[in-house]
């Protein structure tokens, strides 16, 4: 797998993430109280399937042996990522509920996700979910061709008010394209841990940081996915998928439209 897409290749990514936005704006657009996980999940599945397109988070084995048995990661409150989609659980008046999704078409696979409201929620929530988002686009806005992809993680990381968040450490952002997940990582933070790359034209991205109301402490459940906050706050979840350009980065995954 090259780290660097073709422009067919590239392409065919546009319109994988086109299909994918169009998806994820049907699921949050059914967010309500009362409304089941499962219902999401199927909205997402039928979404990517009529246009063409096939789940590529249903089935996917990851690290561990359990296959993901759905389309849609649905992530609620103190569930960071990974929350398993086809659960019958409904959703509840001041939950923030995190919704991952991933598709393939024509070979090329995109991947984005964005944490919503369900109906009002408090005002704690809401900086959550607006300083995580802004965290997005501040590492977005560091890609630079030539510079490096610990530029990314200094930038959230900067964006990020640390004495009031927690910063998730043991999960990452990453390459995409030609598979679910490539190289190279991309962590929310500084660090001196991750090998030294150089940011190039055509290499495609999944920028994802993920933030918390606590500590950056995480475990994961029984279920062998759904990944929670250790001291069980809240958090919030926001990706997108980008392509290097000449000129800095283009978003191939466009955000919804939300309440925030």
């Amino acid at each position: 797998m090259s780290l660097i897409k073709t422009e067919e290749e590239i392409e065919k990514m546009k319109k994988s993430g086109a299909l994918l936005s169009y998806a994820l704006q049907a699921v949050v657009d059914a967010v309500a109280p009362s409304v089941k996980m499962s219902q999401l999940d199927d909205i997402a599945r039928q979404a990517i399937e009529a246009g063409g397109g096939k789940p590529s988070f249903l089935g996917y084995k990851g690290g561990g042996g359990v296959p993901f048995p759905a389309t849609l990661c649905v992530s609620v409150n103190e569930e960071v990522v990974h929350g398993v989609g086809s659960r019958n659980i409904e959703l509840k008046e001041g939950d923030i509920v995190g919704l991952d999704i991933g598709c393939v078409l024509d070979g090329m696979f995109t991947d984005m996700a964005v944490t919503v409201p369900v109906g009002s929620i408090s005002k704690e929530r809401m900086d959550l979910l607006r300083v995580t988002r802004q965290s997005m686009y501040s590492g977005i806005e560091a890609i630079k061709v030539g510079g490096l992809i610990s530029d990314i993680g200094a930038a959230v990381e900067d964006a990020i008010d640390t004495k009031k968040y927690g910063i998730v450490q043991a999960l990452v952002g990453h390459g995409v394209g030609h598979s679910v997940h490539e190289k190279p990582q991309i962590p929310n933070y500084r660090s001196n841990s991750f090998p030294i790359v150089k940011i190039q034209k055509g290499m495609c991205l999944a920028i994802e940081p993920m933030v918390t109301l606590g500590t950056h402490e995480i475990e994961t459940a029984d279920d062998e996915w759904t990944v929670v906050t250790k001291d069980k706050s809240g958090a919030a979840h926001f990706e997108v998928t980008i392509v290097v350009t000449e000129s800095g980065a283009e978003i191939i995954t466009p955000q919804p439209k939300i309440r925030i």
